[in-house]
């Protein structure tokens, strides 16, 4: 037991790097099938088809099943919105360095109006995506498909309670975030006035407090006619 356990660290390094040169050719080459890859790292086709299928696991690739030929369909892999950590990104230090520029110049009134900017134009966009949903299930799954495409991936699960969770496992705007708490006060503010006066949103869990998600817990309101 303790023999296999000491080999762990330098295979883990090695499987580590394997993974990571996968994640690199399908940045860099953009769509391409386990066979295409293999050819790029000169590795075979199976050993990056365990690569990918585990990555696909962890939501960091995606695909698309192509037709070629009479055979059967083949796998073309792309890579998700949750594979942007893996490469240098500029712009949370440019949206941190415009808050604290915004805040010297124009103080937290600027701050402010910055905020409910924001917030009108979030508020027309959720409202066109929802404007055809007709039940709470259908308004939240809109709104998760909305945020995800912003790079939150969004999800909603229902309870046995009747009530929805809504949950968000990647916050895109974090950094800002942590320099600006007004913009996640006002994500709650948005996902409220968004579902309407039908149901109460609650945030259960917060990436900014050191949980793993942002979650929201949405309860349908219970209608009452009066006198009833």
């Amino acid at each position: 037991m303790t023999d296999s356990g000491a080999h762990s660290g330098p295979l883990d390094t090695t499987k580590s790097r394997a993974r990571r040169a996968v994640i690199d050719c399908l940045k860099f080459y953009g769509a391409q099938t386990a066979q295409a890859v293999s050819g790029h790292l000169a590795v075979t086709a199976m050993a990056v088809r365990q690569h990918l299928y585990e990555l696909h696991e962890e939501g960091l690739v995606s695909f698309d099943e192509v037709q070629n030929g009479l055979g059967r369909p083949a796998k073309v892999w792309t890579l998700t919105a949750g594979a942007n950590s893996f490469f240098p990104d500029g712009h949370a230090d440019l949206a941190v360095g415009l808050i604290h520029t915004v805040r010297a110049v124009f103080g937290e009134e600027g701050i402010d109006k910055l905020i409910a900017l924001r917030t009108a134009a979030q508020l027309k966009a959720y409202g066109r995506a929802l404007e055809k949903a007709d039940s709470i299930q259908s308004r939240l799954e809109a709104l998760a498909d909305v945020r995800t495409n912003e790079g939150y991936m969004a999800d909603v699960q229902a309870e046995d309670d009747g009530s929805f969770t809504f949950m968000e496992r990647h916050c895109p705007i974090c950094a800002a975030a942590q320099a600006c708490s007004g913009l996640c006060a006002s994500e709650l503010d948005v996902f409220r006035q968004t579902l309407g006066p039908a149901v109460t949103v609650e945030r259960t869990d917060h990436i900014l407090a050191g949980a793993k998600r942002c979650a929201y817990k949405v309860c349908p309101k219970i209608n009452r006619r009066a006198g009833g």
